[in-house]
């Protein structure tokens, strides 16, 4: 399995992305230009630029027809994939750490960092509201009272918004009225990243406590444990195989005064119902910060502190494995 190296960032990737159909992968980092590639063989087509600040979440619409990036610039911004325009600059008074659009497309939130005397908060916008968009007015804020919004995803099509927070805690919140359903704390560390599986049923999260653990996306009840002897940055259910893949790595400012054996930056691969360890991909020089499986389950890709986007697909005799119980 020969990746595809993809150097077209200057500093450390924050986010990486696949748009539904697999054909596209989108990337930023804590640079200033989120980027988007053709996924089969690593061809840039271009970049959003407008951003000022670190780039630290990105997420693309179910048609391909736009892109939401968030930054440290104290924006969040949407964009026209195809022609890289900025469609809509959404101003707000500190850090937006997490963005995404709801299933149908027709929703986007973001939510900001606690700092600077204001409080963590997550704003929702309709796409459809011209008005709305164009005043800077969300139809909702909900403010975040606990611990800041570190990651986020939008859950069972456009009812709910499913975040992680810095002391390790997931909450459930209704859409439509901003109101917290449901919340459990079974991560003792900040929670890095949230993906969902391909039908949406369960989510797998990935934390700074070591492990990675898939929760019931209704009930948040837990249901299985990944655990590693370093930080989890990310993680990702396989669309087609009982597999998971792990990513992440000693901090980065302690990983000069250590071997680079200690370090670990390698991919790691579980059984979903097994909790078991069956491979491991290397090639990283830093802690991996995002991985994503392809869409249609033939190869996964991962970004990292070193500022590649590796590509991989999976050699024919991966699909012929079959885990032995």
């Amino acid at each position: 399995m020969k990746p595809i190296a993809l150097n077209g960032h200057e500093r450390a990737i924050t986010r990486i992305r696949y748009n539904p159909e697999g054909d596209l992968l989108f990337s930023c980092a804590k640079d200033i230009h989120p980027t988007v590639w053709f996924s089969l063989n690593g061809e840039r087509l271009g970049t959003y630029d407008g951003h000022t600040g670190a780039v630290w979440c990105l997420d693309v619409n179910w048609s391909t027809t736009k892109v939401l990036t968030g930054a440290g610039d104290n924006s969040s911004r949407l964009w026209d994939c195809e022609t890289g325009k900025c469609i809509n600059i959404f101003h707000t008074q500190s850090a937006v750490r997490t963005c995404g659009f709801t299933y149908s497309g027709n929703t986007l939130f973001f939510s900001t960092d606690k700092a600077m005397g204001h409080m963590c908060q997550i704003f929702m916008y309709d796409v459809r509201d011209h008005q709305q968009m164009k005043d800077n007015e969300p139809y909702m804020k909900i403010p975040v009272s606990m611990p800041k919004v570190t990651s986020a995803i939008a859950s069972r099509l456009d009812k709910y918004i499913l975040t992680g927070h810095d002391d390790g805690t997931l909450i459930k919140w209704e859409m439509e009225t901003g109101e917290k359903i449901h919340s459990v704390q079974e991560h003792s560390r900040l929670i890095n990243d949230i993906q969902p599986s391909k039908n949406g049923m369960m989510v797998i999260t990935a934390s700074k406590d070591n492990t990675a653990k898939l929760f019931d996306a209704d009930t948040l009840e837990l249901l299985k444990i990944y655990k590693t002897e370093r930080p989890v940055n990310s993680a990702s259910i396989s669309p087609n195989k009982d597999h998971v893949v792990l990513g992440g790595g000693q901090e980065a400012m302690d990983v000069t005064t250590t071997s680079s054996r200690i370090g670990k930056f390698d991919a790691r691969f579980f059984h979903l119902i097994f909790e078991e360890e069956f491979g491991r991909v290397k090639g990283h020089f830093g802690p991996i910060n995002s991985l994503a499986f392809s869409p249609d389950g033939m190869g996964y890709s991962s970004g990292g502190e070193d500022g590649y986007v590796r590509i991989h697909t999976f050699d024919p005799q991966f699909h012929d494995f079959e885990f032995e119980y």
